[in-house]
């Protein structure tokens, strides 16, 4: 089954809440192939749990192989539960309220050690590798069009899209078209934790989709928070009037990781925030711009990567907009990644279409504008008499990467893309267009204008992908046409439809390719947790919420009509 067709028919309830946690069907049983007998050692963070209220750097924490770390995480759940719970049941309920007790209060020290951002191309990934080629250094392309093997089978493991290593290059992934490897983006990253480790409040790079998966341990707890513009600025705003002496010294703060507050404050400045509890083989998806954070209940291996489809793009702009008013460099350009889109018109949609014609527009209508003003003050116009490396529209490989850090703007940290500005005084330094002004003290007859993408060449990129919403709508059109001139089914004494009629005319390989489709959407379940209300007192963690006859409802469930 292909992940992104799950991720869009659950989109429009899922991401109403910023996190979901997807139940694979019964029978999924991945091996972890991470060697717990390997004396490859990794880093840890030591975190002062009862201090992530200050936003303090994380300082370096000792060094382990994957026996050892267990060793020392198991050793932290047991003595917790000898100190506070010798006679009765450790449970997610009582952990989740001790956890906000030390983080609030601070009445208690507690250090935990956190295996996080552990590079699966230097130590394991928790899933098999792929012998199609099929993860971004891969090598076969042809071998990753190859028909799915059984699922449940250790092939299917290995090559499965929802296998983490693969994942971003699935065919309608935006993130396949980045060939670099960028560790924790489109290669996994993995995840040793231990009791009350700490991922803290953030959203992902570039406002990216992200997945993680629980190989092994003990549960985790997650809070998310929708990834709307409104409910992403409420939470900053909180992080700011919460930490406004930190965020004086450090502006950029939140993007630092190190912060963890109770989501009652959230709650209590009118933000939705859900939770939800992550167990061993479940996956919980982040969407676009959604913060969320969360704790590890004990010792447990988990996995994340991120991934792209179309209906990201308007977010990835947002997210390249931020980066550049904190000075603050991209994973990648937003714009290149754009073009590059452009170049491969059959991956899209009507909806995708619209949204990267949306996106063209805009840069060529600032690229224009900004480059009309800069001729007018006398800014020289070089293009044709310096040669430039042209842009390589095709994939975002190693070369095309370390090419973009060398035209970063001196100012605000944007890759310029389509074109920059430099002085006859330094070899190296540039601006973008915005920043022409802040790059030296010299008059403008002194700098000039480099330009890699010209606007009429940017404007044709922009008709080609016009022209082909055109062909879509046509065929769209065509489409509805004939399903309206469709005979009406045969009545029914029972029903008003026969759906047995619509299945006889469906036949052969398309009829057997959606029953497979369906039967397979239909054993995966989506989870995502109710906005929680706040309790009638202020309480350090936040309730499960309760029916009329004071059941519990943790979570609410979405399954995919089959």
């Amino acid at each position: 089954m292909h992940p992104l067709d799950y991720v869009n028919k659950i989109r429009g309830e899922a991401s109403k809440w910023g996190i979901c946690k997807i139940v694979p069907p019964e029978g999924w049983s991945p091996p972890c192939e991470v060697d717990m007998n390997s004396k490859l050692e990794f880093e840890t963070k030591k975190q002062l749990v009862n201090r992530l209220q200050e936003g303090m750097t994380f300082e370096e924490g000792e060094d382990y192989n994957p026996a050892a770390y267990q060793k020392y995480a198991g050793e932290c759940a047991t003595a917790w539960k000898e100190k506070h719970y010798k006679d009765r049941d450790m449970t997610p309920e009582a952990l989740e309220k001790d956890y906000w007790d030390i983080v609030e209060t601070n009445s208690t020290d507690f250090v935990a050690e956190y295996g996080n951002d552990i590079d699966c191309t230097e130590f394991w990934s928790g899933f098999p590798l792929s012998r199609r080629g099929r993860a971004v250094n891969g090598t076969s392309e042809e071998k990753g069009k190859t028909g799915e093997p059984e699922f449940g089978t250790d092939e299917y493991y290995r090559e499965c899209w929802w296998n983490l290593n693969n994942m971003p290059t699935m065919p309608g992934s935006v993130l396949r078209h980045v060939k670099v490897p960028i560790n924790g983006v489109n290669v996994p990253w993995l995840y040793m934790g231990t009791l009350f480790s700490t991922f803290c409040w953030h959203n992902e790079d570039n406002y990216l989709y992200s997945i993680n998966y629980h190989h092994k341990g003990a549960p985790k707890q997650w809070y998310g928070v929708p990834g709307t513009r409104k409910d992403a600025d409420g939470l900053e705003k909180v992080f700011k009037n919460f930490l406004m002496g930190r965020m004086k010294e450090e502006p950029g703060l939140l993007h630092h990781i190190t912060t963890m507050f109770s989501p009652i404050l959230l709650r209590k400045a009118n933000i939705p925030v859900c939770k939800i509890t992550q167990h061993p083989g479940e996956f919980i998806i982040t969407f676009p711009r959604a913060f969320h954070g969360g704790f590890s209940m004990g010792p447990n291996i988990g996995e994340a990567v991120n991934f792209a489809t179309p209906d990201w793009l308007s977010h990835g702009a947002d997210a390249s907009e931020r980066y550049r008013n904190f000075s603050r460099q991209a994973v990648f350009s937003h714009d290149r990644l754009m073009f590059t889109m452009a170049q491969y018109l059959n991956e899209h949609s009507i909806q995708s279409c619209e949204m990267l014609i949306t996106e063209l527009s805009r840069v060529i209508r600032e690229e224009d504008t900004l480059r009309r003003r800069l001729f007018e003050i006398g800014i020289q116009d070089v293009s044709g008499k310096v040669p430039l490396p042209r842009n390589n529209l095709v994939q975002l490989d190693e070369a095309s990467a370390n090419y973009d850090d060398k035209r970063l703007c001196l100012i605000c940290k944007h890759i310029c893309f389509f074109s920059a500005v430099a002085c006859r005084c330094s070899s190296s330094k540039v601006t973008c267009l915005r920043h022409a002004n802040w790059l030296c003290s010299c008059p403008p007859r002194q700098k000039f204008l480099l330009t890699w993408e010209s606007i009429p060449e940017m404007v044709e990129v922009q008709q080609s992908v016009a022209n082909h919403l055109q062909i879509l709508r046509a065929k769209e059109a065509k489409k509805d046409q004939s399903d309206a001139n469709l005979p009406p089914p045969p009545e029914s004494p029972t029903r008003k439809r026969s759906h047995s009629y619509y299945e006889l005319v469906m036949s052969g390989a398309l009829r057997k390719s959606v029953e497979r489709n369906l039967e397979e959407h239909k054993g995966y379940t989506a989870v995502t947790g109710p906005a929680l209300p706040l309790p009638a007192q202020y309480c350090t963690f936040i309730p499960p919420a309760k029916d009329g006859n004071g059941a519990e409802i943790e979570f609410k469930g979405i399954k995919t009509e089959s």
